[in-house]
């Protein structure tokens, strides 16, 4: 199978998460305060968040894309901007 364009980007998006992520485990061992570690998790979330619609955002773009008939093109394009909101 090719590899999709944005993978690399989204494996960013995941290093990040990892990251912060052992952070937080980190935070939690040293018992930091909650609002800190909360932050944390936020990030945490938001970068997972942002890789997983990036990967659906690409794969309705790329693998699914070409199948679509000129008829539902429109449609198509509405799926597309539909994915933000995941």
């Amino acid at each position: 199978m090719e590899k999709h364009q944005l993978h690399p980007d989204i494996m960013k998006r995941l290093k990040r998460a990892s990251g912060h992520l052992s952070k937080v485990i980190e935070m939690l061992e040293k018992e930091e305060p909650c609002l800190k570690i909360a932050q944390q998790l936020q990030a945490v979330s938001k970068a997972i968040i942002s890789a997983k619609t990036a990967l659906v955002t690409q794969h309705i773009e790329d693998c699914l894309g070409e199948s679509i008939p000129a008829s539902k093109k429109n449609q198509f394009k509405e799926i597309k901007e539909i994915t933000k909101y995941l």
